[in-house]
This record gives C-alpha cells, sequence and structure tokens, in this order.
C-alpha cells in the first residue's frame, strides 16, 4: 500500500489489505481480555501478541501508555456509546466498516436481539469473519457479513451502496475502529463527505470512529508517533496524525457534511467503564458524528 504523509497529497492504491494484519494482533488482544471468544483467536494474532508483549511493556513503563491500553479504551468506550444509542434506538440498524475480527457483532446481536449487524471488510478479511461467525451460527438476515472498500466511490463495494442495502425506515450506526489513521486527511476525507451524505437518508445516522490527535504536549507528541510508527511498521504504511485540537476536528467534520460532533475522552469515563488508565493525557478519543 502506498499511503502519503499527512498533508501531502499524493495517489494511494485502493488496496488496502495490508491494514488487515494488524487485524489480528488487535483480535488477540481483545481475546486476552475477555471481550471476544476463544474462537476468534487465530495463530497468527497469539505470535504477534507475544512477540509484542516486551514492547508492550516497555512502551507503558516509559510513556504511561501503549497501544494495548489504546486499543481497549477505544473498544470499552464505542461500545459503551452504542449501548446508549441502542437504549434510544432498539431497532438501530449498525454497520462496522473494516470488522476485521472484532467480537462486538456478536455481542451486541446476543444481547439486544432488535438490532440489525452488519460487519464489512476489504475481500480477504470478509471471507475470514464470514466462515468464523458460520461456524459460531451467529450468521442470518439480520446479522451478515459484506464486501466494502472506503475508497472507491461507486459499485458494489462502494460505502453508498452498503447503505442503500440498509432499511432507510431505521436509524444507523456506523462504525470505524482502527482505521483511519492509516489514511492521510487528504485520502480519509472524501470518505467521511460520501459517508455523511449517505446517512442523511435515514431518521437518525451516527458515526462512531476513534482518532489520535496530536494536542500541544511535547510528551504526548513523541509517545503517539512512536506507537504510530510501531503500527505502521506492522501494517506496511505510514500512520497519519489529523487534527492539533477539538476545534479543529469540529470544524473538519463540519465541512465533509456533519451537523454535529462529539469528541469523546476515555478519561471521562475511567469511573463508569473498565478501562485501562493512562499516565496523563489519552492518546485516543473517540469522535461521534452525527448526520442528519
Amino acid at each position: 500500500m502506498f499511503i502519503a504523509a499527512q498533508g501531502a497529497i499524493m495517489p494511494q492504491r485502493l488496496d488496502t489489505s495490508s491494514i488487515s494484519f494488524t487485524a489480528l494482533y488487535t483480535g488477540q488482544v481483545w481475546v486476552r481480555n475477555g471481550l471476544s471468544e476463544p474462537g476468534f483467536r487465530t495463530p497468527a494474532g497469539a505470535l504477534l501478541y507475544g512477540a509484542m508483549t516486551p514492547f508492550e511493556a516497555v512502551g507503558k513503563r516509559l510513556m504511561g501508555g501503549n497501544i494495548r491500553t489504546f486499543l481497549l479504551q477505544r473498544h470499552h468506550l464505542i461500545d459503551a456509546r452504542l449501548e446508549a444509542l441502542i437504549a434510544d434506538h432498539p431497532d438501530l440498524q449498525i454497520v462496522e466498516i473494516a470488522c476485521g475480527l472484532s467480537p462486538r457483532g456478536s455481542r451486541l446481536r446476543a444481547r439486544h436481539p432488535g438490532i440489525d449487524y452488519v460487519e464489512a471488510d476489504l475481500p480477504d478479511m470478509a471471507r475470514r469473519k464470514q466462515r468464523l461467525l458460520a461456524r459460531q451460527g451467529a450468521l442470518g438476515e439480520r446479522h451478515r457479513v459484506e464486501t466494502v472498500n472506503i475508497l472507491v466511490e461507486d459499485g458494489d463495494h462502494s460505502v453508498a451502496a452498503l447503505l442503500d442495502r440498509l432499511d432507510p425506515t431505521r436509524p444507523v450506526a456506523v462504525i470505524t475502529e482502527g482505521l483511519i489513521n492509516y489514511f492521510d486527511l487528504a485520502t480519509i476525507s472524501p470518505f467521511w463527505a460520501r459517508l455523511a451524505e449517505g446517512l442523511k437518508a435515514f431518521p437518525r445516522g451516527i458515526y462512531l470512529t476513534d482518532n489520535y490527535p496530536l494536542y500541544a504536549n511535547m510528551r504526548f507528541h513523541r509517545t503517539l508517533k512512536t506507537l504510530g510508527g510501531l503500527l505502521g511498521a506492522l501494517s506496511r504504511s505510514n500512520v497519519a496524525f489529523h487534527f492539533d485540537s477539538d476545534d479543529a476536528t469540529r470544524a473538519h467534520f463540519r465541512d465533509q457534511g456533519f451537523t454535529a460532533l462529539t469528541v469523546h475522552d476515555p478519561a471521562d469515563y475511567y469511573s463508569r467503564l473498565p478501562i485501562p488508565r493512562t499516565h496523563g493525557t489519552p492518546m485516543v478519543r473517540i469522535l461521534e458524528a452525527e448526520a442528519s
């Protein structure tokens, strides 16, 4: 994959398959922390988990947080926001783009039978997820796997086509977890614009994603850049950091067509959610954008 650094306008291939490599590691983190079933474990993910353990330990000791810390923070916080949305909309449709080995669909469908859950990813990962859920007996009319590529503008694998296959009379929440920072701002922004436009067709359209802003804190900058380099090496891509403030984030999402954006800080949820804490400012934020 060819991804430019933030701010540069350079071509990028439509093949994003190398990102799926890190999905194996993330899946193992969820398994090891009780968020996923043993059936989601993969040999490659387990191997990566073991190989990364010494580096993760050093990172936590020296920088106050590591990759596993923000993986767990973001996953718990997105879950909490989805639970709140389901409480308001028991018939919610949820679309998890770049689903990888996420256990969220199986977990939420078991807990909330009134929702529909669509897991979507590139062809290879989508087929892997399809087989995994079929073995669990989790697939059905209300829980399915589809193929999507966020970089294509039209066609069967586009985000627009994915949304067109949903019920237009029911609210929708779209998730991308662990995806957007693999793309520079010039590449990811058209996806956001297309998504905002597509969500306006529903009674309520919500987008949840994780983001890693570079706030004006030198220690925080060094930590993020170190972890970003590590993730980039694993995924054979560059990792981009898009914003330097919450105000800049909100302004950019408004420019893409979203009508509102809430920025969730994991530190605000330490007393409410079973999430690990970092020393100082958490590295990750959860963005909750609405298009209406």
